[in-house]
């Protein structure tokens, strides 16, 4: 079998990855990165990004990611389209077994970030990035004075949505249940904002629009079984996030309960030259912003590892 050593392989090029190969590459370390869909993940789907410094217009975040991979390339590092399958951690040099081949390293980045859940309906794969929006931290001033439609009952859902309330003129606040799961404070600012208009026992059936955009849902009542349109400019679904761990499901690396990597501020995880940075760790935020953060503060780590691997031999 063809076997490739490297002193780092990054797993993911998303934001995070992608400075974290741009750190590893000053450090003068062999480095891999590997991506097995595009460079760049979910930020992707960001039609204009508003929020990253150093950007006062705003870009797009395909263009984002097109200059962090040129920087990237432009230290000499190879971004792979491959996918990791399965790792084994268990010895000082980790083996890791890709689609085609096994390669080794001394270190591993983990970045492979995080997917929002979606609830597979009409339009919501259509409109997605383009009214379509699973974080209001990032689209809600794009809708300012608008009316907008938002899914979801626990804290980040209600949380958002009170973000929302900022920029909009209204939210429908959409639940399937009778009650909010999120936190009774939550509940409380959330009942007492004017803007927020709660849709009680209600599902949402399809995202509606046109090539302009979105204009309207169709709701459904479960216990009536009523259904029913509602004109908004975008919809945000919040009903979950599901971390891109699948191949760590036999690894020693310790998860939380919603299968986020668990790392410290080092952005070191349970096991020894293992790091994980941006939206696949444990992380209050998931930014481009804090993801690049992790990404450089988890190369250095890694460096230092690595050094220190080789002085002990």
């Amino acid at each position: 079998m063809n076997k490739t050593a490297y002193d780092l392989v990054i797993i993911g090029a998303g934001p995070a990855g992608l400075t974290a190969a741009i750190y590893a590459a000053r450090a003068k370390l062999n480095v891999l990165v590997l991506e097995k869909a595009a460079p760049g993940g979910q930020i992707l789907v960001a039609d204009w990004i508003e929020n990253y410094p150093g950007f006062p217009q705003g870009l797009s975040g395909a263009d984002l990611i097109m200059n962090m991979t040129e920087q990237v390339k432009g230290f000499g590092v190879s971004i792979e389209s491959n996918e990791v399958l399965s790792m084994d951690v268990s010895q000082p040099v980790k083996q890791l077994q890709l689609n085609d081949r096994q390669v080794s390293a001394k270190s591993v980045v983990i970045t492979t970030g995080a997917s929002p859940k979606k609830l597979g309906v009409p339009g919501e794969e259509e409109y997605y990035g383009k009214g379509v929006s699973a974080c209001a931290t990032c689209d809600a001033p794009f809708f300012k004075n608008s009316v907008v439609g938002a899914v979801g009952g626990g804290n980040t859902a209600v949380q958002e949505t009170l973000f929302l309330t900022r920029f909009v003129d209204r939210v429908y606040l959409i639940h399937r249940r009778d009650q909010l799961r999120a936190d009774r404070l939550l509940q409380e600012r959330a009942f007492e904002n004017d803007k927020i208009e709660v849709v009680w026992d209600s599902v949402l059936k399809s995202v509606n629009g046109s090539e302009v955009g979105v204009s309207g849902i169709t709701i459904e009542n479960v216990k009536t079984g009523e259904v029913s349109d509602l004109a908004v400019e975008g919809c945000f679904i919040w009903v979950g996030t599901i971390p891109n761990t699948g191949f760590l499901k036999d690894s020693p690396i310790k998860l939380n309960d919603w299968g986020f990597v668990e790392a410290n501020s080092r952005m070191e995880t349970s096991v020894p030259g293992i790091f994980a940075a941006g939206d696949v760790r444990d992380t209050p935020l998931r930014q481009v912003s804090s993801a690049v953060g992790d990404g450089a503060i988890a190369a250095s780590q890694a460096s230092e590892y690595i050094e220190k691997f080789d002085h002990e031999g």
